[in-house]
């Protein structure tokens, strides 16, 4: 159960993250997140307080785990709130690399950033998981950063020297592991948070994650594209498939091994890499192929 949930979550994770990519090709990266992450904020909302509604709360249970609607204490208050900071936060490291540095060198350091810090809690937590798991989990950690990988920025190589390439390539390892330090800890949290609850702890974090969101668009004052349908909708649309895949990643923390839902979770870059390939027709480098069929190994192995 906890594979099916978790590569749900990497499917609905890559879906956004595609559609955010497109969005962000015709505005504003800061202007896309001040839609997609409010949008996801007041879907979970909506769906936390029809879930209150006696006759609807039936419809979200999900046997054994406890009440899917329930908000939980303080504590999980907290976490949830931490959570949506710490995704946020990734999400401005992750842009500003893109933007300041070789993607190259960017998009595999948060990726692997991202799922060694939870595995690493998860293993410290005391889970011992099997032999085939951790080598299943081992080859799902190199298919993401191989799938993660992006042609090389070659303007490093352009009248600038060594010095410019080997600073290029530190600022990138730097917004690389702050960008994957963010997500890992969004996992941990929103982990933590979903001890209690699932509706309710993921709208609190897409909350938290809204106000950040709104924060940096009006210190940078940011316009929104309000006037431009086709980018609203996108982003919008992107922002309620990402609350749904917080909601499958909370769901597979609860029935499974926290790190083998977080391995399986982040492997969500192949799907994006997919919709580029098959709807905006973009070449996929052998690197991505070979991740794509290491990643479903892996996921074969730790199901086995």
């Amino acid at each position: 159960m906890v594979t099916i949930l978790a590569l749900a979550a990497a499917l609905l994770y890559g879906t956004a993250d595609f559609l955010g990519g497109v969005a962000s090709r015709r505005a504003s990266v800061v202007a896309v997140l001040a839609l997609t992450v409010p949008a996801g904020a007041v879907v979970m909302l909506l769906v936390a307080l029809l879930g209150q509604v006696p006759a609807l709360g039936g419809l979200l249970g999900h046997g054994g785990l406890g009440s899917p609607t329930s908000v939980g204490n303080w504590s999980a208050v907290g976490w949830a709130a931490a959570s949506g900071v710490c995704g946020a936060a990734g999400l401005v490291a992750f842009y500003a690399g893109f933007a300041t540095a070789p993607i190259s060198v960017v998009a595999p350091v948060a990726a692997l950033v991202s799922a060694v810090l939870p595995v690493g809690v998860a293993i410290a937590g005391g889970e011992r998981p099997a032999a085939t798991v951790i080598a299943g989990g081992l080859i799902c950690l190199v298919a993401i950063v191989l799938v993660s990988a992006q042609p090389a920025d070659h303007g490093d190589a352009r009248g600038g020297g060594i010095r410019l390439v080997t600073s290029g390539r530190l600022r990138a390892l730097g917004y690389g592991a702050a960008a994957g330090a963010g997500f890992g800890l969004f996992f941990i949290f929103l982990k933590n948070a979903g001890q209690s609850g699932v509706l309710w702890p993921v709208a609190i974090s897409r909350s938290a994650g809204t106000v950040v969101a709104f924060g940096i668009a009006l210190a940078t004052r940011t316009r929104l594209p309000w006037g431009r349908g086709g980018i609203t909708a996108i982003a919008l649309i992107s922002g309620a498939i990402d609350a749904a895949a917080n909601v499958c990643y909370v769901l597979a923390t609860r029935v499974g091994l926290f790190g083998l839902a977080v391995v399986i979770t982040s492997l969500y870059p192949g799907m994006t890499v997919l919709l580029a390939r098959v709807l905006l027709g973009e070449r996929m480098r052998w690197l991505q192929r070979a991740g794509l069929l290491l990643a479903a190994a892996g996921v074969v192995l730790m199901t086995v």
